[in-house]
């Protein structure tokens, strides 16, 4: 959301840790899935960063997190390798879960990025300041009701 709202520059881990009070740790690794799944564009160097590899209105979120995440294993028992489980022959959980998650992916492809970017959408830092000195976005968010 950060790259979506900031399109015009290149943005660092650093400055997105602080806005969002991330590990950078975890956030390089989703920087990498970002990159390596297409959505992202990094580069190295002094005037380096990362920015979006395409406009906010063609990243799919139900495509995105389907390209990005390991699995979307909600119990163990989606898992191939952990059939194991004593209650699983007689067990309906797991069809409502699948479908619970099938419902949700559902819904995601439903919107794009452009969808969940701040209503008042500006490509460069406005004026709210938080404590950690990175500007934030108003937070007025786009529904399917007032898009």
């Amino acid at each position: 959301m950060y790259l979506g709202t900031y399109q015009e520059k290149n943005t660092t881990i650093e400055e997105v840790s602080r806005y969002h009070h991330l590990s950078k740790n975890h956030l390089m690794k989703i920087v990498h899935q970002l990159s390596k799944g297409g959505y992202i564009i990094t580069t190295r160097g002094h005037r380096g960063g990362m920015r979006l590899a395409r406009p906010p209105e063609l990243i799919n979120l139900g495509e995105m997190i389907l390209k990005t995440e390991e699995n979307l294993n909600i119990v163990e028992c989606f898992q191939i390798s952990k059939q194991g489980c004593p209650i699983l022959p007689g067990c309906g959980l797991q069809s409502i879960l699948n479908k619970a998650l099938n419902d949700f992916l559902k819904t995601l492809t439903r919107y794009t990025l452009l969808d969940i970017l701040p209503s008042q959408h500006k490509k460069s830092p406005g004026s709210m300041n938080d404590e950690s000195g990175v500007t934030r976005p108003q937070k007025t968010f786009r529904t399917p009701s007032n898009t």
